[in-house]
């Protein structure tokens, strides 16, 4: 599966970023990269060397070169990274280079295959690799703090205090076992049901504990919903601080679902915005376009409903509000700074009557509630994201991958029926499911472990990670 006599290559930084940092590990790693970079690094330790690369014959770049000599590296073998300010065609030129100039075992690495050789190189434990995949894919500080923690070893830490505490009520269970014809009682039956009840508890608090992964990967959507020329556009653009919309008097500007990305104080969303929905589409162009928005919005986890505070007449709004389902909605009114506090102060009134809800009052042009319905859609996004109002008490979960639960849930299994046993006076069945019980949570950390379930788990991560 993944040969540590390979020298292997990959891109690892985001697309998006200016700078390219090409990393490159293995065995052939000086010579590789001697053969591109100059000054020469000929007889130099681990640091940080300005210089340049050869991205041909004829082009050189600026750049820096990190070199990390084994074992300080994060694989654990010889590792550099280049980092270059250009553009994705050069950089590729120089992974080309890289490819082509030198002899030996030199390939493109493979998804997750540089964290992957760390583990194998003895540098981490199976959960802290998994920990690598979830703190680059978090979308929030939330997610992100839970896989801090299980990269520190929380997880690791806490299975072994379990797996310590199975061994030494199943070691007494045994010698019991072992001296039936004694007269000696190393664990009474009721003292062994109370230590495994315990246990028990323990690993189910983990689970009950634990930061929910299935929210690691995409990146929750928002969307802006509203009537024609009710301020959708002016209020993303606001949002973002950039146009990404185009603002206009004329109804029906926007037709298609524009989309981009959300930094919130706590996570990040994707914002879109779409056509205003009205309640006759009056050409197949229409017709398309809301149905592509009520989708859209239907599936999006939280929608902004805009209102004109300028207008009186608020009909058509409420007929709008009753052709989409969101999840979570967030009435607002738009255009505030046209009205006077005391007018503004009334058809908010009005407008919480006719929906039922209260409406925050914002404006794109002055500003005016846009901080607050950001702090807004953040919390609702966390409170979604780990199912529960009390968000900020989830900061202790850990990021628990599926094979994690399904270890832990084995064990609690394995346990239960262990205790069950141990009351029937089965003693011996009930130690070798305790046994079972134990061998499911070694598999959590293991470093034998089979290449199949390496394969599962490393093909999750990007590649150059």
């Amino acid at each position: 599966m993944y040969d540590l006599n390979d020298t292997i290559v990959a891109v690892s930084s985001p697309a998006s970023e200016k700078r390219a940092i090409v990393r490159i590990a293995g065995p052939a790693t000086i010579d590789k990269v001697s053969q591109i970079f100059s000054p020469s690094i000929a007889n130099i330790k681990s640091s940080v060397i300005s210089g340049s690369v050869n991205v041909d014959d004829e082009l050189k770049v600026d750049a820096k070169l990190y070199l990390f000599l084994a074992p300080h590296s994060y694989t654990g073998e010889h590792l550099a990274e280049i980092h270059i300010y250009t553009n994705p065609a050069v950089t590729e030129a120089v992974i080309c280079n890289l490819l082509g100039n030198t002899d030996g075992p030199v390939r493109m690495a493979g998804p997750g295959e540089f964290t992957a050789r760390r583990f194998l190189n003895g540098k981490i434990d199976l959960t802290q690799a998994e920990a690598v995949n979830e703190i680059v894919t978090s979308s929030n500080k939330f997610q992100l703090a839970a896989a801090e923690k299980l990269l520190s070893g929380r997880l690791a830490e806490t299975t072994a205090k379990v797996r310590s505490e199975i061994m030494d009520c199943l070691s007494l269970i045994e010698a019991g076992l072992d001296f039936s014809g004694e007269d000696i009682e190393f664990i009474t039956a009721s003292e062994a049901v109370a230590r495994l009840i315990e246990i028990k508890n323990q690993l189910e608090q983990l689970l009950s504990r634990r930061f929910p992964d299935e929210a690691v990967v995409d990146l929750p959507a928002v969307g802006i919903a509203g009537a024609t020329n009710a301020g959708k556009s002016s209020l993303l653009n606001k949002l973002l601080g950039k146009v990404r919309s185009i603002v206009s008097d004329q109804r029906k500007t926007t037709r298609d679902v524009l989309t981009s990305l959300l930094t919130l104080r706590h996570c990040r969303c994707v914002l879109f915005d779409c056509a205003g929905l009205t309640l006759t589409p009056t050409n197949i162009l229409d017709e398309l376009a809301q149905q592509a928005a009520i989708e859209a919005l239907n599936n999006a986890a939280v929608v902004v409903l805009c209102i004109d505070i300028t207008k009186t007449d608020y009909s058509e709004d409420k007929a709008i509000r009753n052709l989409i389902e969101p999840k979570e909605l967030i009435p607002v009114t738009t255009k505030s700074d046209f009205l006077s506090n005391d007018v503004l102060t009334e058809r908010r009134a009005r407008l919480s009557e006719i929906f039922g809800v209260d409406f925050l009052a914002t404006s794109a042009k002055t500003g005016t509630g846009v901080e607050v319905l950001r702090n807004i859609i953040d919390k609702k996004l966390i409170e979604m994201s780990v199912g529960s109002a009390n968000y900020t008490s989830h900061v202790s979960g850990v990021a628990l991958t599926a094979r994690h639960r399904q270890a832990a849930g084995e064990a609690i299994e394995n346990i239960t029926e262990s205790v069950n046993e141990l009351k029937a006076g089965s003693d011996e069945v009930a130690a070798m499911t305790l046994r079972a019980a134990f061998h499911a949570l070694s598999t959590i950390e293991q470093h034998h472990i089979d290449e199949q379930i390496l394969d599962r788990i490393f093909s999750r991560f990007c590649i150059g990670k």
